[in-house]
């Protein structure tokens, strides 16, 4: 095809039969979904942090426990009584 012919093609019904504009907008579709389920995957791949672990404050029973025990605030037999209702 010469540029004359192309140039004389005003129309665009005769370039991929009139499907020009609309196979485009397809690709664009196509790409979006694409790039969507790449982010999805990303999110899901990446752990996340929960508050608990961003806050030091917060700590577990037995941490609280041996604290206790480890200041003498409680004797050893209160400690492995605790610990055993906590189910440790």
């Amino acid at each position: 095809m010469t540029f004359a012919q192309v140039i004389a093609d005003a129309g665009g019904f005769d370039h991929m039969s009139g499907f020009g504009w609309g196979m485009m907008g397809f690709g664009w579709i196509v790409g979006l979904v694409i790039v969507g389920v790449l982010v999805w995957a990303i999110v899901q791949v990446v752990p996340r942090r929960s508050d608990t672990a961003l806050d030091p404050t917060t700590r577990s029973a037995e941490t609280i426990l041996a604290d206790r025990f480890a200041r003498g605030e409680i004797d050893a037999d209160e400690y492995r009584h605790r610990l055993d209702a906590l189910g440790s």
